[in-house]
């Protein structure tokens, strides 16, 4: 593509000249942008079957109740939820002071907090956190108190 350098003063064109040449003209940037774009969903459509196979496994294995919002948001929950517990297991108890008695007891309360949208809401938390943040769940976010064992 060719570009008008009259415009800019003497003392511009050399190095707007060389920031030119090193970036694509604009219709080749719109092809490889198109192709990233797909290639990037195709990428995070598998990372998120992967995470959602990876929690609905550890839901199971650890008898996790089932997530309660709309259908929409069940998914991004139950990732949520899986990613932030996984998190805390590893902070409080492998590189932590907890012992697996501690553990079970925080078990008892992630069990209780069923609504989605909490787990969502805390996604970015530091696993540490995760007692804290329990403790001030709403009614709300534990609609029984049945932890569905």
């Amino acid at each position: 593509m060719t570009h008008d350098l009259a415009s800019r003063s003497a003392d511009q064109r050399a190095g707007y000249a060389r920031w030119l040449a090193a970036r694509q003209c604009t219709d080749c940037w719109r092809a490889a942008h198109q192709e990233d774009v797909v290639s990037t969903k195709e990428w995070l459509a598998q990372k998120r079957a992967e995470e959602e196979a990876a929690a609905t496994h550890w839901a199971a294995q650890f008898d996790m109740p089932p997530l309660e919002n709309p259908e929409s948001i069940l998914g991004w929950g139950a990732r949520s939820r899986h990613q932030l517990v996984t998190r805390a297991y590893t902070e409080l108890v492998t590189e932590g002071t907890w012992d697996e008695a501690d553990w079970a007891e925080l078990e008892e309360q992630i069990r209780l907090v069923t609504r989605a949208g909490w787990w969502v809401d805390q996604r970015d938390a530091v696993g540490a956190d995760l007692p804290e943040l329990l403790d001030a769940a709403s009614d709300r976010d534990r609609p029984t108190e049945n932890p569905f064992r």
